[in-house]
Formats: C-alpha cells, structure tokens, sequence
C-alpha cells in the first residue's frame, strides 16, 4: 500500500495510489508517472483517460479462442488464410503478439489467460482449458503446439494439458528449447522464437 504524505495534494496522492496498484510499478514510478500528467496538457491527459475508458468498454474476450478483441470472433479466427488444421496454445494475448510478429507461424490459437500455479492458488478450472478442449473436438484441429512459458508453472501447464489431449488423437508439440528456461515468451526475439517454431517436438501424454 501506498504510504500518502501529508504534503500531497490528495487528486495527486491518489493519482500516485492508482499507478502503485499496478503491477511492475514501484513507490517512486507512481510518483514519475502522476507528476509527468500533472505537467502534460489538458487534452492529452483526456485523451488518455479516453483511451482508458475505451479499452474497459470495448474489448472483450474472443468467444472462439479466449484472445483480447473489439470484435467477436476475433480477426485471426475470421482470417480464411489461417491454417485450421493446427492451434497454437498460450499463456496470455501479449504472447501471440510475440509469435504474430515473427511471420513464421499461421494456424490459429488459444489463450490459457495464465499457467498452473498451486503457490498462487491457481489450477486448471481458472484456466480457459474447458474452452480448448470444447474446441479440439470440433475436429477441425490435427495438431496442438503447447506454447506455455519455459518455467516450472508453464512446464506443469503443457504436461497436464498434453494427457488430456492425447486421448482425443490429435498431434502434440511442444516448442522447441531454444527457448531461455525461466524466460517469458513475449520477451523472447523474433529469431529464437522462429527456431523454436521450426524445430517443435512431440509430447508425450503419458
């Protein structure tokens, strides 16, 4: 919690309490961020406001494949281009921003909207794994790239997903370890991620 001092105007203060809230976002960030609107003009500090607003009112999630989007199905599950043959699964929509931006990969996708984290209280029913699998046995689908981080929650993520997929027939890879392990995917550059597109391998769902 943010510490207010007595000598803050309190719009301020609470400007400054606002952006602590967010994640990533230090004690002495917040008061950066809340003095550089302070000084930024009126209209571009609407604007922001506006475009905040915005966000909260018209995006939504992808009611096919759980991605952010203003419209329902979402661009990449209209795109007649797309491979439907293969999906692509992640943890969150920033990580097919990093894999869209390598021009390497043109299946669809799924978003998790986060990994298996028992210390978190996390597990598979917070998961939009219900949502997958209801996707899977449409049959469209022959292979399944589980794309989930290089970490412990994203490792235990694509091996529960692996033994429930597997019964259904269907193709699983998983990408390939040029990955950093303890990296996030949408940290990782174009090339590497390319690379670990390219040399995917087979899960087993045992």
């Amino acid at each position: 919690m943010y510490e207010r001092s007595t000598s803050t105007a309190a719009p301020l203060a609470r400007l400054i309490e606002e952006f602590y809230r967010l994640p990533g976002i230090g004690p002495k960030s917040a008061q950066r961020l809340a003095y550089y609107l302070l000084r930024m003009p009126v209209a571009d500090a609407r604007s922001l406001a506006e475009a905040i607003v915005e966000v909260k009112e018209k995006v939504r999630l992808c009611s096919t494949c759980q991605n952010v989007t203003e419209v329902d199905p979402c661009r990449i599950c209209t795109d007649s281009g797309r491979d439907r043959s293969i999906m692509c699964v992640v943890e969150e929509p920033l990580d097919i921003l990093a894999l869209e931006r390598t021009g390497s990969y043109h299946g669809l996708y799924h978003v998790l909207h986060g990994a298996i984290s028992p210390m978190d209280g996390i597990g598979p029913d917070d998961l939009k794994v219900s949502e997958l699998l209801d996707r899977l046995r449409a049959g469209e689908t022959k292979e399944i790239i589980l794309a989930t981080n290089p970490n412990l929650e994203g490792e235990a993520t694509s091996m529960y997903l692996s033994r429930l997929i597997s019964p259904l027939g269907l193709r699983v890879t998983r990408l390939a370890r040029g990955l950093p392990a303890g990296g996030d995917l949408e940290y990782a550059d174009d090339v590497t991620l390319t690379r670990a597109i390219e040399g995917r391998q087979e899960m087993d769902g045992a």
